[in-house]
């Protein structure tokens, strides 16, 4: 029973010591004009859709939930997002070669479709991330039509 003890005591001394290590927020209060609402004309559908499902992991500026300041939740989103904004950053959409944004608009419509996007780990955590039926449609349409458009303009 001693050593018991001992094990949950260290084990509690390591999560208190965890929550002193708290990584940087993913937080800009900035509209780029490289944002991909800037770039295109998002209808405020698509565009609500995008910001509950997409922005928090794809853009400069995530939402934090309350458990996000727990270690090692907090580590988790970290990486999510880190990962997210290195596939693809909304932000950061307008600096992309017009080549790039069609194949990402493309892969995101894709991604939707096949139900890929949102992970399910994000959508756990965020139901108002699980997208119906119809947003998936609307998503897919809209993306795909915008790329399409690019892609006659050349």
């Amino acid at each position: 029973m001693r050593r018991a003890k001992k094990i949950l005591l260290t084990l509690l001394i390591v999560f208190v010591a965890m929550q002193f290590i708290q990584p940087a927020h993913n937080k800009s209060k900035q509209v780029l004009i490289t944002d991909f609402t800037k770039v295109y004309s998002v209808p405020d559908s698509i565009q609500l859709i995008l910001k509950k499902a997409c922005y928090d992991c794809h853009s400069n500026n995530s939402s934090y939930p309350w458990y996000s300041n727990v270690q090692p939740v907090a580590w988790m989103m970290a990486r999510h997002i880190s990962n997210g904004k290195e596939k693809l950053n909304f932000s950061d959409f307008g600096s992309y070669a017009n080549r790039r944004q069609i194949s990402k608009l493309k892969g995101i419509a894709n991604q939707i479709k096949d139900g890929e996007m949102p992970i399910a780990s994000y959508k756990l955590m965020h139901p108002a991330a699980r997208l119906l039926q119809l947003e998936k449609i609307m998503i897919t349409n809209w993306m795909n039509a915008t790329a399409d458009s690019l892609s006659s303009a050349n």
